[in-house]
This record gives C-alpha cells, sequence and structure tokens, in this order.
C-alpha cells in the first residue's frame, strides 16, 4: 500500500483512506437509484436494471484508473445534469435513439482521451469565458430541479400558464415534499450521506402512500443483469445537430470535470504553491477512459464527483480511498433491486438538493458588465425554459459574441468562442 499509494508521505494511513472511501460512496450512492430511474425512463430496451449494472461498472473502472494512474482521492460515476441532457434533451427532446445518444457519449470519451494526451483540454477550458462556465453550472441545477419537481407532480404542464403547481396534498408530490424537508433537514446538520439518507426515508415514507411499490416475494439481492454492451449508431455522426449534442457533453464534461479536481485537490492540500494539480493529465485520462467504457457498458457521461469532498474531510489523501469507494460499489451490484425500488418521488429531493448546489455557481458571475452578465443570463434561463442544456449553451456563446462585437470589446472574443458561434448558427439556420 504504501508503495503503491505514498502513505506516508501524504500523511494518512490505510484505516483512515478506507473510511474515507466509505464516506464518499454514502455521499454519492444516490446516483445508483438516480441514474438507472432516468435513464431507464427512456425504454426500447434501456432497462433500469442494465443502467445500474453500467453504471456500477463504469464508475468502478474509471475510479480504479483514478486510483492507480493519477493516485487522487477523486471519485467519479455518471454525472449528474449530464445524464439529464442524455434523457430529456438528445433523447425525448431532439428525438435521437438511445443508441445515438450512447455514440455521441463514447466520441466524447474518445476525443477526451486525444485532448488529455496532447494537453489540449486546459486550453479549451481557458478559451471559454469564465462567466459562462459559471452560468453553465447554474443553468444545470435550474434544470435538474425542474425535472425533480416534474417527476414527483410538485409541478404539471398546464396549457394557460405552461407549468403550475401539481396536488400538493397527497399521493407522489406530498412524498416528494416530505423528502425535499427531511433532505434539507439533514443536509443542514451536515450528517453525511444526507442525500442518500433522504432517498431511503422517502422511499421508506412512500410505502404507505402507495408511492413505493414493493413487489411479492421481494429479495434485496440478486445476480447482476447484464448491461447494454456496444449499442452504438454512427449514422448520423455527420450531421449538424449530431455535433451540438457531441460539443455539449464534451463542454459540460470539461468544466465538471476540472472544476471538481480544483475544489477537491485543494481542499485536500494536493495543489502545489503555483496552485497545480499534481498528476492532473492521469486524471483527466481516468474521466475519459471512465466515460469511453460507460457509453460501452450503456450508460452516459462518466465524470468527477464533487462528493469526494467528503472523503477529503475525512482524512481521504490518495488513490487508496478510491479503491474503497469503488469495492462499495461493486457490493452494490448485488444489491439493485434495493436501488431499483426507489421511486421518482424519492430521488425528486435529491435532484433538488444537488440543483441546489450547482447554483452557488451564481455569485461568481459578473452581472455589472452588461457584455458578460447578458450571456450569462441567456445561458441560465434557457437551459429550464427550452428544456435543453445544449441550447443554453448554445444561446450563451452566441449572445456573448454578439454582444462583445457590438460593445465594441473585440479582444474579449477569442477564436474558439467565433468558431463556436459559426457552428451554431449553421445548426439553427438547419433546424
Amino acid at each position: 500500500m504504501e508503495k503503491l499509494f505514498k502513505l506516508k508521505e501524504n500523511g494518512t494511513t490505510v484505516s483512515r483512506e478506507l473510511a474515507a472511501g466509505l464516506t464518499t460512496f454514502l455521499t454519492m450512492a444516490y446516483i445508483l437509484a438516480v441514474n438507472p430511474s432516468m435513464l431507464g425512463s427512456i425504454g426500447g430496451g434501456m432497462t433500469p436494471e442494465a443502467v445500474f449494472s453500467a453504471t456500477v461498472l463504469a464508475s468502478v473502472i474509471a475510479m480504479l484508473v483514478m486510483a492507480f494512474a493519477a493516485n487522487l482521492p477523486v471519485a467519479l460515476a455518471p454525472g449528474m445534469g449530464l445524464n439529464a441532457f442524455f434523457t430529456y434533451t438528445v433523447v425525448f427532446g431532439m428525438g435521437y435513439s438511445w443508441q445515438t445518444a450512447l455514440t455521441a457519449v463514447f466520441c466524447e470519451g474518445v476525443f477526451f482521451i486525444l485532448l488529455s494526451l496532447f494537453n489540449v483540454r486546459e486550453a479549451i477550458v481557458k478559451a471559454i469565458p469564465v462567466n459562462l462556465k459559471h452560468a453553465v453550472a447554474v443553468g444545470i441545477g435550474l434544470f435538474i430541479t425542474m425535472i425533480g419537481l416534474g417527476n414527483s407532480g410538485i409541478m404539471v404542464k398546464n396549457d394557460a400558464t405552461f407549468v403550475a403547481l401539481g396536488n400538493l396534498t397527497g399521493g407522489a408530490p406530498l412524498v416528494a415534499l416530505i423528502g425535499v424537508a427531511i433532505t434539507i433537514i439533514l443536509f443542514s446538520r451536515k450528517v453525511k450521506g444526507a442525500i442518500l439518507l433522504g432517498i431511503i426515508l422517502t422511499t421508506l415514507i412512500g410505502v404507505p402512500f402507495g408511492v413505493t411499490s414493493i413487489p411479492k416475494n421481494f429479495s434485496p439481492v440478486r445476480l447482476p443483469t447484464a448491461p447494454l454492451l456496444f449499442q452504438f449508431d454512427f449514422s448520423v455522426i455527420l450531421s449538424a445537430k449530431f455535433f451540438i449534442v457531441f460539443f455539449t457533453f464534451l463542454f459540460v464534461d470539461i468544466f465538471d470535470t476540472v472544476g471538481t479536481l480544483v475544489g477537491i485537490t485543494t481542499q485536500a492540500g494536493l495543489v502545489n504553491k503555483n496552485g497545480d494539480i499534481p498528476r492532473v493529465k492521469q486524471a483527466l485520462l481516468a474521466d475519459a477512459v471512465g466515460t469511453v467504457a460507460g457509453a460501452a457498458l450503456g450508460t452516459s457521461t462518466v465524470t468527477s464527483y464533487i462528493e469526494s469532498a467528503s472523503g477529503v474531510a475525512a482524512g481521504g489523501r490518495t488513490g487508496l480511498t478510491n479503491i474503497s469507494t469503488a469495492a462499495f460499489f461493486l457490493l452494490a451490484l448485488f444489491l439493485s433491486p434495493l436501488f431499483l425500488l426507489v421511486p421518482g418521488a424519492a430521488t425528486a429531493p435529491a435532484l433538488i438538493m444537488v440543483g441546489f448546489l450547482m447554483i452557488q455557481s451564481v455569485v461568481n458571475i459578473d452581472f455589472k458588465d452588461p457584455s458578460e452578465g447578458i450571456p450569462a443570463f441567456f445561458t441560465i434561463f434557457m437551459m429550464p425554459f427550452a428544456y435543453s442544456i445544449a441550447q443554453g449553451i448554445v444561446f450563451g456563446i452566441l449572445s456573448y459574441v454578439i454582444i462583445k462585437l457590438l460593445s465594441g470589446k473585440f479582444k474579449d472574443i477569442n477564436v474558439v468562442s467565433i468558431i463556436l458561434s459559426l457552428i451554431f448558427v449553421i445548426q439553427l439556420i438547419l433546424k
């Protein structure tokens, strides 16, 4: 262990690393309920059982690469926001098959591997305006919250007002609201695994309400279902619409991963005096490999999890923390009935809480400068109101370039933004 992970050098022990891995697992295990529920709603062969297996295996592969190649305590799994984009924008909104969506994820992952190997990824991050980066996180937070509200029936369609409150006096909406209250209390009291505990308690509360359905002869243990292996469709990869899908996966994954790595390694005291992340190339490669593996197994983009911060707070400093987290994920592979028992009303509190965490980036946006604040505003409101993360990014970058040009701030516009704007204009014309 000492040779592999340099425990003494990082000021940690085996027991502390294993405990930190359990802590990280408890704070991010909600994805094992949310991801199969979300992607499993697509149907057409993409079952919750298959998605569950894919989620576990892709996460384990990515975490092992992070552990042995980068030796960092950063756990990975299919990302929130990216799974929503996969389901509600690409498949339900744009009408693509889930096979095509997996193809976009696969292509993005392969491209990421190339970017990571040639150190291009950081250059792309620097090219995107900083205010738009924060705006993307805020917009995704609102989008995820909207999904949680809709899935639970708290928010419903209305012909007159577009959306309205559902019937909150019973059934799924009431159970979801109780779950939201429980999760907020647990989170406010800094209970470890607050989101996962909120899901568990809400699922139990849903039983007497008839929201949680327990099958006859229910058994919590079951052999894993085979994932959906290599279900790709390359027939549309040359279209402009496919590029938008591909780029959005790429864009969100870039900032998700880099932002998470910066935050967690800083918290752990692992950055050097220049603020550089140790073995960042290997860490980015772990994310890319996880994404490719996830697409091949049948799940959405794999990315680094900010919940890893809980493991760092518990003392995790090396890749051994990831080994521990991966072991608990593998154990969960045989407990799929427990996670698949969770109804949409019980995942809603998790989605709403993640939305709250993501929206906090709004304080970092410079709204005093209209040429910066207005594009950020476009990015934020287009994601939930157009029900599309992709359109939020499209309108954000387009408005940024146009406003900067018209206001004479030519120096603020970089080549990457101009190229993307031209592609987006062509896409909107051809739509």
